[in-house]
């Protein structure tokens, strides 16, 4: 969303095995061996003994994981068995406390093999997750379902106010209940069994779904041997283009897709022919009634939630899903996008009148598929003709602000140097540590005491076997209960400069850089006693918050100048251009508003499905949803289409995703907050690590948020901020 663009932060901490039943997950995946193929030179059976029990990449082979995950599953099992059989009544630490500190080899493992198979998979890792699928699922089951268990747990919750607990242990227990009764632990046996079937067989698909649309997106990936078809791309990025095709064994040029519907290069790609090329790669990806379609899949997904949510006495997946978010109810959630549909429609309905004015005003043809007006604008043409108006309002062109933003430089001149301004934390590469891929980058993190505080990996480069956006995620979580320091890892999918190149990246990707640090920082700042409620393991319209709020430090004047410096000079932006540059940084904001809207709205409606609702035609569904909630804009599709949004039927966003403009009504709002109490300073920045970020999932969101700020959240500066009204902004 330009300033806040939203991107793919699946955040796999929700989706592996974390400590015990409160961490026990559905989207853990592995393999089938036997427990005999798994013993002490496997590099799983210990914790690690390098710095922070960073994960010996050196010694991990494809081999190792399936017996690890299969020996984990039996020791989780073991070890829940005995909580739950224990003959001594049921205390908070023989049955809360026992399951925090379970299950740690099953941890170990899939942290890692999850962080691994969402950035470099292969057919090997990915056969071990289509067979361990099930089997995970039913380790979930056989915790949540265990009646004892439950029972024990039960019992604590319901004499918690005898129990003299301080406050974080009180709300572990808290948390823990309301997870076993979501997951079905008041079901009678023969509805638990249904519902272990229906769990069995969502797992199942979301797998296929993930594994369909990776080979779909590379399978879709722009493709021509004709150079002229790449006019207006930099000699660096056909090059790129030339490089891709060749890795793949093609000729000519390849252009991959990213996850979204709308690709980078169609803001600068001149021939109006290829740009509509590949559009219709991206937005037809997963729908070509080939092996790699979807669209099967996601509709019995959907019908399999909806029937989940019946059997747990819900309407629908969506009212399941959101008792334990910030907003509780889909008519929250949905009255909080709808009173942004009208002002986003509006403003983008004016966007779309200057790009065809443009348009209209360049009416002739050049040739070679290259007309330059006089015909209707369309999606392919939004981003091409947007640039031009902007270029034409602002005077500002992306490729004059590019050589100003080389990676590494923003890394460690920008986002490394506004945590030292806002927290006094500092930076150190090691080099000593071993890392899945050859491109990936690690730093170890030093508090304000110079005590040693976190490892950070960095995987910014796009690669065909890594999942689309970006991402944050954990090797291993903070815990003083275990003893832990976290080992965070931020993922992206910029494009690898040819050999000898400078990695330039654009202002998007910049903040995108940002955002994502700023879901490291919830990590690495997080300071609790259980691994179950540390760093960002929060409900999903909070988890954005803390790395949407660490995007406004990108544009922020003491840290800009900081890290914009010309590559080749070193010389700073020009204040003219910084000046343009901020002036447009609310263009295009109704378009990038709009489509983010659209599949929020989209998302909602497939889990507002009743269990009685017929298996839908996807294209017809979707054509549907758009048009009932007005977001049925022919020139602004929506951000993921069905057949492709990972983030739903995959990453743990189902029924969520209007998280991410939920959490930039936060973000907007704490912004403004320190804005209106010195901007930038280590007081600001302290109060809010010791108030917010350090406290994981420890107390209510609402409340904990509420308190730092002072007051209720609005939508006013968000309004603002994103230039959807006239009262000023940055």
């Amino acid at each position: 969303m330009g300033k806040r663009l939203e991107r793919m932060c699946s955040l796999v901490i929700a989706g592996a095995i974390a400590a015990g039943a409160s961490g026990a997950a559905a989207t853990a995946q592995g393999g089938t061996s036997t427990d005999a193929a798994f013993g002490p030179s496997n590099p799983f059976y210990a914790a690690s003994t390098l710095p922070f029990q960073a994960p010996p990449f050196d010694k991990i082979k494809d081999a190792d994981y399936q017996p690890a995950i299969e020996a984990g599953i039996t020791q989780q099992m073991k070890e829940t068995d005995a909580i739950a059989n224990n003959p001594d009544a049921p205390t908070f630490d023989n049955t809360i406390v026992a399951m925090e500190k379970d299950g740690q080899l099953l941890t170990r493992v899939t942290l890692v093999f999850f962080g691994v198979t969402q950035a470099n998979t292969n057919p090997t890792l990915q056969k071990v997750q289509e067979l361990m699928t099930t089997k995970l699922t039913a380790l979930q089951d056989s915790i949540y379902l265990n009646s004892k268990l439950f029972a024990r747990v039960q019992t604590l919750y319901e004499k918690r106010s005898t129990l003299h607990l301080d406050a974080e242990s009180m709300r572990l227990l808290e948390v823990d209940y309301r997870e076993f009764v979501k997951a079905g632990a008041k079901l009678n046996d023969a509805d638990k069994a249904r519902l272990k079937k229906l769990n069995e067989e969502e797992s199942v698909l979301s797998n296929t779904f993930t594994n369909k649309l990776l080979a779909g997106t590379k399978a879709a990936a722009y493709a021509t041997t004709d150079k002229t078809k790449l006019a207006g791309l930099s000699d660096a990025q056909i090059e790129a283009a030339a490089l891709a095709a060749k890795s793949r064994g093609q000729d000519g040029y390849v252009i991959p897709l990213q996850n979204t519907t709308q690709q980078p290069d169609l803001a600068i790609m001149s021939n109006r022919d290829a740009r509509k090329a590949l559009f219709d790669d991206s937005w037809t990806r997963t729908e070509r009634d080939d092996a790699n379609d979807t669209r099967a899949t996601i509709a019995r997904l959907a019908q399999v939630r909806a029937q989940k949510a019946a059997l747990l006495g819900f309407p629908n997946y969506a009212a399941w899903a959101l008792q334990d978010q910030m907003a509780k109810t889909p008519d929250a959630a949905l009255k909080f996008m709808n009173d942004i549909v009208g002002p986003a429609t509006a403003k983008a309905a004016t966007e779309a009148k200057a790009i065809q004015a443009l348009i209209d005003a360049q009416n002739k043809d050049t040739g070679n598929g290259m007309q330059a007006g006089g015909f209707q604008l369309r999606p392919w043409d939004w981003n091409f003709y947007a640039e031009q108006v902007r270029k034409a309002k602002y005077d500002l062109d992306e490729a004059q602000v590019k050589p100003y933003f080389e990676l590494n430089r923003v890394l460690q001149d920008g986002v490394f140097y506004a945590a030292h301004e806002l927290y006094g934390i500092s930076f150190k590469e090691r080099h000593d540590i071993p890392v899945y891929q050859p491109d990936v980058r690690v730093f170890e993190v030093f508090d304000t005491n110079s005590k040693p505080l976190a490892l950070i990996y960095f995987d910014y480069y796009k690669r065909d076997n890594k999942d689309g956006g970006a991402w944050m995620s954990e090797f291993v979580q903070q815990s003083r209960l275990l003893g832990t320091l976290p080992v965070i890892y931020n993922v992206a999918n910029f494009q690898k400069p040819a050999p000898g190149q400078p990695a330039l990246i654009s202002y998007e990707d910049v903040t995108t850089m940002f955002h994502e640090f700023g879901h490291g920082l919830h990590g690495m700042f997080a300071n609790t006693v259980y691994p179950s409620l540390s760093g960002p393991n929060v409900p999903r319209d909070f988890v954005e918050f803390p790395s949407q709020f660490n995007e406004h430090w990108a544009s922020y004047p003491m840290v800009f100048k900081h890290y914009a410096v010309n590559y080749k000079t070193g010389a700073p932006m020009p204040e003219e251009l910084v000046a343009k540059l901020h002036k447009a940084d609310k263009f295009n904001q109704g378009y990038k508003v709009t489509e983010a809207l659209a599949a929020a709205e989209l998302d909602m409606q497939w889990h507002l499905l009743p269990a009685t609702a017929p298996l839908q035609n996807v294209d017809e569904f979707e054509k549907q949803a758009l048009q009932k909630t007005h977001l049925d804009l022919a020139t602004v599709p929506p951000r993921y289409r069905s057949s492709y949004f990972m983030h739903i039927w995959a990453n743990g966003y189902a029924a969520g995703y209007y998280a991410y403009s939920w959490s930039e009504m936060l973000d907007d709002d704490a912004y403004q907050w320190f804005e209106d109490h010195g901007g930038l300073t280590r007081a600001n920045g302290d109060r809010f690590r010791q108030m917010v970020l350090s406290k994981g999932n420890t107390e209510d969101l609402q409340s904990m948020y509420t308190k730092w700020l002072g007051s209720e959240p609005t939508t006013a500066p968000m309004m603002k901020y994103r230039g959807l009204t006239d009262d000023g902004g940055k």
